[in-house]
């Protein structure tokens, strides 16, 4: 979002922290700062200072929290009982797209924050939750998946589709042959040049192979 005004910034800044701290209540929180600042002015036009009325609210919102802390309810949720979190997440999702399948996008929000969440220190790593969407798919086809996803399609159509218990190398290195850094022209005239190189191209990429599965085994 591009703002220039001062305050505009300031509100896309305190949604964002919202968005990122929460991951809910971006309108209210900015509507709430909206109002505040409109009382700010109405003060601000009776000739009371800024930093006063920054006081007064540093002071309001020690009492807000207080209220709040004494109003409040508790509830008690562990590994294996996770309704009451399902509970309180469905609240979210009601006025969200999502809310005709809030029961099962609660369920795996609620699954997903407690797979990485630390509850002994209450600190939760958001950064390590991925959403991946795909088009064409429907709100019901939504399930969550424990590990790591790599979105690859097959570079051959006969290779296998599934594969179990299957090892991954992770190359941090360009997986082909090296490119000349001066220009170089091939002619390639007649069938058996065509073979030649093509043998030459297999034999590179198959010691690549080699060297990688050789590492693989001494790990």
């Amino acid at each position: 979002m591009d703002v220039d005004n001062q305050i505009g910034k300031l509100m896309v800044e305190l949604s964002r922290s919202q968005d990122y701290e929460i991951g809910d209540g971006t309108t209210g929180v900015v509507v709430m700062a909206g109002a505040l600042l409109e009382q700010a002015e109405k003060l601000l036009e009776r000739g009371i200072h800024p930093i006063r009325i920054a006081e007064g609210y540093e002071m309001a919102s020690r009492i807000a929290v207080e209220h709040l802390e004494h109003v409040a309810h508790k509830f008690e949720f562990g590994l294996n009982d996770i309704e009451p979190l399902v509970q309180t997440c469905m609240t979210t999702l009601s006025s969200k797209i999502v809310n005709r399948c809030k029961r099962s996008m609660a369920e795996i929000a609620v699954k997903a924050v407690l797979a990485v969440a630390d509850l002994e220190r209450k600190d939760v790593n958001l950064d390590l939750i991925k959403v991946e969407g795909k088009v064409g798919g429907k709100l019901e086809d939504t399930e969550l998946i424990y590990g790591i996803i790599v979105d690859k399609d097959m570079s051959h159509p006969q290779m296998p589709k599934q594969i179990e218990d299957a090892k991954i190398a992770i190359l941090t290195c360009p997986f082909e042959p090296p490119k000349p850094k001066t220009k170089h022209k091939v002619d390639i005239d007649t069938v058996e040049k065509f073979q030649t190189l093509r043998l030459q191209e297999q034999k590179y990429f198959d010691d690549m192979v080699q060297k990688c599965k050789v590492k693989l085994l001494n790990l």
